[in-house]
């Protein structure tokens, strides 16, 4: 039987899963110019995504027009996700 650690780290690991692919889409839809993002649901999807992303625009400049903040922060979200996945304790 799991105990309440195993519980709490598998719901993070949930989350951030999820943020990853909130991430993704993200990421996507910013290679079509005619979305409106101040309309839904882009409006909450960039809400709920660009203050992370914005935390690593400033780490590296952006190359060929490439913004590669997505990329800086999906890197760490996994390696968050690995740290967590070792400390499950297995059946």
């Amino acid at each position: 039987m799991k105990d309440g650690t195993d519980l709490i780290l598998e719901t993070t690991i949930a989350f951030l899963q999820i943020y990853i692919v909130l991430i993704l889409l993200r990421m996507s839809l910013g290679w079509f110019p005619n979305i409106n993002w101040y309309s839904q649901p882009f409006y909450s999807l960039s809400q709920l995504s660009d203050p992370y992303l914005n935390l690593f625009h400033g780490v590296f400049p952006s190359f060929l027009g490439i913004d590669f903040s997505p990329i800086i922060g999906i890197t760490l979200i996994d390696f968050i996700i690995e740290l967590l996945s070792r400390q499950l304790k297995p059946l």
